[in-house]
């Protein structure tokens, strides 16, 4: 496992604080591994959404991948 160390600003400090009041996590690094997999998260959803608009506009190939890539 590897250690980050991150300089806060006041507002991030803040919004940290207010995260752990609520209970969202149990100290400031678990709050920000949370983040972290929330961010990885939504990037994901993204994607799909992202692939869904091009197959919306017609941007997809179909047929057979090894003719394709040949």
């Amino acid at each position: 496992m590897s250690v980050l160390s991150v300089p806060l600003s006041p507002r991030l400090e803040e919004a940290i604080q207010n995260l752990l009041r609520m209970g969202i996590g149990s100290n400031k690094a678990d709050v920000a591994r949370k983040a972290i997999l929330q961010l990885e998260e939504e990037a994901a959803i993204m994607e799909v959404y992202k692939s869904e608009q091009e197959i919306r506009e017609g941007k997809v190939i179909y047929g057979d991948i090894r003719k394709l890539a040949a």
